[in-house]
């Protein structure tokens, strides 16, 4: 598995169409910045989405998708600033489920995304909190989005399954794109990509209890031990072992997030030889044993949880 989809798969991304929408104007729909990642596209029509900063407002326009990144509130309508309804109200309001014949009414989806851990956070932390996507005619975004915009358009047997899977396409070809393009990718992304240090990455992310040292990832890059040392500094910006040790508390902080795990099998898991070597390990990263920091994990999540259902 390539180091993207490696990232993809332990950040448990979870998601769902929000709703296929066809409303008449005047209308607007406001998300809160609760969801961590939300995809928007526009199969007829147009449509704004802004937020509360000036000169944020994004036109969506059919054959173009726009991801916004969770954190602040944003709002889409039929034009800037349009008044906004929470999304019970609008799915109340806006029931139609066939285009009517008003040239003015706009079909769209919107989608929701969460991720799991810090190596989702990661993951969302290299995108920029607002995104639009136009694909070349060779792009397969671009047909991914054909595709979207046709099922938009008319009611079929089965369609919440067909959104919510070409909705994992488009997440997963909108990030490839974005990183692919941007200067500020993760700096892992564009190393798996060098023929130097690609598979020393690789066997670093996929066996991360191994007992990597760094001439056995130097001969796996075909380069002498100071060659690869360097190469991966100047690419990576720490040095193979500082970066092994990196990964291996991320996975391990996700691992105990998830809560069905020994710290005995965490530390099989991530490569220390037993619970001491890993405890003593994990307090030299962040200071506290691992066992009190799940502990405050697990209190912080119940906290959430419960303002969540306050509010709600």
């Amino acid at each position: 598995m390539d180091l993207l989809s490696d990232h993809l798969v332990r950040a448990r991304a979870t998601g769902a169409v929000f709703a296929r929408t066809i409303a008449d104007p005047p209308w607007g729909l406001r998300l809160g910045g609760s969801i961590e990642l939300s995809v928007h596209t526009v199969a007829r029509g147009r449509a704004y989405l802004w937020m509360d900063t000036p000169g944020s407002t994004v036109e969506l326009l059919p054959g173009t998708v726009t991801l916004v990144r969770g954190g602040p509130t944003h709002y889409i309508g039929h034009e800037p600033g349009a008044e906004c309804l929470e999304p019970e109200e609008f799915r109340a309001r806006h029931r139609r489920t066939e285009p009517a014949a008003n040239p003015q009414a706009t079909v769209f989806l919107c989608g929701a995304y969460q991720f799991s851990g810090d190596i989702g956070r990661a993951l969302l932390d290299a995108l920029p909190e607002v995104m639009t996507l136009s694909a070349a005619d060779d792009d397969p975004l671009r047909d991914v989005i054909t595709l979207l915009s046709r099922e938009l358009v008319r009611t079929e047997l089965a369609q919440q399954i067909v959104l919510d899977r070409l909705l994992d396409l488009l997440l997963v070809l909108a990030i490839r794109a974005d990183f692919r393009r941007s200067a500020t990718a993760p700096r892992w992304y564009k190393a798996s990509a060098d023929p130097r240090l690609g598979a020393a990455l690789q066997a670093m992310h996929e066996n991360a209890a191994h007992a990597w040292t760094v001439p056995e990832l130097a001969d796996l890059s075909g380069l002498s031990r100071a060659a690869f040392a360097r190469v991966f500094r100047e690419a990576l910006g720490q040095a193979p072992m500082q970066y092994l040790t990196e990964w291996r508390m991320t996975l391990a902080r996700d691992y105990l997030r998830a809560d069905d795990l020994s710290l005995a099998q965490i530390a099989d898991a991530v490569g220390y030889s037993s619970p001491f070597a890993f405890a003593a390990a994990f307090r030299r990263c962040h200071g506290e044993a691992p066992g009190t920091w799940r502990q405050e994990q697990r209190a912080t999540a119940d906290k959430r949880l419960l303002t969540t259902h306050a509010s709600s």
